[in-house]
């Protein structure tokens, strides 16, 4: 966008008005930019922080009621939360299991509780069974490391 024409006045005392007010409409300019800067980097840090805190909240939960409680967070409020990797185990072999939610191909906006019937054992699989998963809690980092036989 080309800068807005001021027509300069032709009077001395006119210029100097303008050149005057000017300035102060490009220093209030530069003042108005760095304070909603300001404010959008304490606004992303407080949305991490409640993501953050609706993950422990919804782990918490999944602890003392055990089963997927509905409203979960998102898989984007998870990962952005802090909590990229959710924690599962198969309901028929009781094999523990780690899921990276970044690298899930679903929507960022599905809930977690909803994945419980999307998520199956891998080593069920093999054997030609597919029970569905049930989903213990979010987590910072894997706990069961991948092992492929």
């Amino acid at each position: 966008m080309a800068p807005k024409y001021h027509p300069t006045p032709l009077s001395g005392g006119d210029r100097k008005a303008l050149a005057k007010e000017l300035g102060k409409a490009r220093a209030m300019a530069n003042i108005l930019g760095a304070q909603s800067a300001e404010m959008r980097s304490k606004g992303e840090a407080m949305i991490q922080q409640a993501d953050k805190l609706i993950c422990e909240s919804w782990n918490e939960r999944m602890w003392s009621d055990g089963e997927p409680i509905d409203p979960s967070p998102t898989i984007d409020q998870a990962v952005n939360g802090g909590f990229p990797s959710l924690e599962i185990r198969c309901a028929r072999c009781k094999t523990p299991s780690d899921v990276d939610l970044a690298a899930m191909k679903h929507p960022p906006i599905t809930f977690v509780h909803d994945l419980a019937s999307r998520l199956r054992c891998r080593k069920c699989a093999k054997a030609g069974r597919r029970p569905s998963a049930t989903l213990l809690q979010l987590t910072w980092q894997p706990r069961h490391p991948r092992t492929e036989a």
